[in-house]
C-alpha cells in the first residue's frame, strides 16, 4: 500500500532469454544439441527477440529459422507452420509477465499484519503488470496476441517459476485477502475480473493508446488512482 510505481526500479528491464544460445557451437555440436531436444527452445527464443522488437506480427517463420541458424525442414517437426510458432511465443511472452508479478511480490517486506501484505501483494501483481508493459511493450502485446483462429492460452500454461499464470497469481492474492478477512468471502467469486480489466486497461492505453509517453510523475498518478480503486473497489 505504501509501493510507489517507479518505472526506472530494478528489475523494470529486459531479463536475459532462455535458453542462452552459444554462438561459436560447431556445427557438430549444434546438430548434437539439437538432437537432444534444445532446438524447440532455440526457435522460441528467436522468437521472442524477434517479439520483443516488433510485437507477435514479428514472429514469421522464416525469420526464426534464420536467427537460430536452421532450415526450415529441420524446424518443421517443431513447428510445421507460422500459428504453431506464434502461439508458443505467445505462451513464453505470457511466462515473462508471470515472471516479473512473482518478482515483484517477492520482494514485498515481511508483515506481521497478514491482511496489510496481502493487499501490498495484489497492490504489486497490478504494478509489476504495468511496468511489464511499459519496458516490454513487444512481449506485452505479444502475451495477448494469439490470433482468433487459434485456441487462447490455457489455465496453467503462459506460467512463472511457481507453475501459475498471471490470472492464477492474482487469483492467490484474492484468495489471501478472503483468508485474511480482508474480502468477504461472499464477494470473491469472479473477483478476478474488475482488478484484471482496470489493469490491463491501463496497460493498453499506455503503451498503445492515448497515454503514450505519459511523463513519469502523471503515470505514478494514474497507476497509484487506478490501484487505489480497485483495492476500494473490491
Amino acid at each position: 500500500m505504501d509501493a510507489v510505481y517507479d518505472p526506472r526500479r530494478e528489475g523494470g528491464g529486459r531479463p536475459p532469454l532462455e535458453p542462452q544460445v552459444t554462438p561459436t557451437l560447431s556445427g557438430k555440436e549444434r546438430r548434437d544439441t539439437y538432437h537432444h531436444g534444445n532446438l524447440r527452445e532455440e526457435l522460441i527464443a528467436a522468437g521472442m527477440r524477434l517479439a520483443q522488437v516488433g510485437g507477435p506480427e514479428a514472429v514469421v517463420l522464416r525469420e526464426v529459422n534464420r536467427a537460430a541458424g536452421v532450415s526450415h525442414s529441420a524446424a518443421y517437426r517443431h513447428f510445421p507452420d507460422r500459428d504453431s510458432l506464434l502461439w508458443a511465443v505467445c505462451e513464453r511472452a505470457m511466462s515473462e509477465l508471470a515472471r516479473r508479478m512473482e518478482k515483484r511480490m517477492a520482494e514485498l517486506p515481511p508483515r506481521r499484519d497478514r491482511k496489510r501484505h496481502a493487499w501490498e501483494a495484489l497492490e504489486a501483481t497490478g504494478q509489476a503488470y504495468i511496468e511489464f508493459a511499459l519496458a516490454e511493450p513487444g512481449w506485452f502485446r505479444t502475451a495477448f496476441g494469439v490470433p482468433l483462429e487459434l485456441r487462447p492460452i490455457a489455465p496453467g500454461e503462459g506460467s512463472g517459476d511457481s507453475g501459475l499464470d498471471p490470472f492464477q497469481l492474482l487469483a492467490g492474492c484474492l484468495d489471501e485477502l478472503v483468508a485474511t478477512g480482508a474480502l468477504p468471502s461472499e464477494r470473491r467469486r469472479g473477483a478476478e475480473i474488475g482488478p484484471w480489466a482496470a489493469v490491463h486497461g491501463l496497460a493498453t492505453l499506455l503503451v498503445d493508446g492515448p497515454l503514450r509517453g505519459t511523463g513519469p510523475k502523471e503515470l505514478a498518478l494514474q497507476v497509484r488512482t487506478v490501484l487505489g480503486m480497485v483495492m476500494h473497489g473490491l
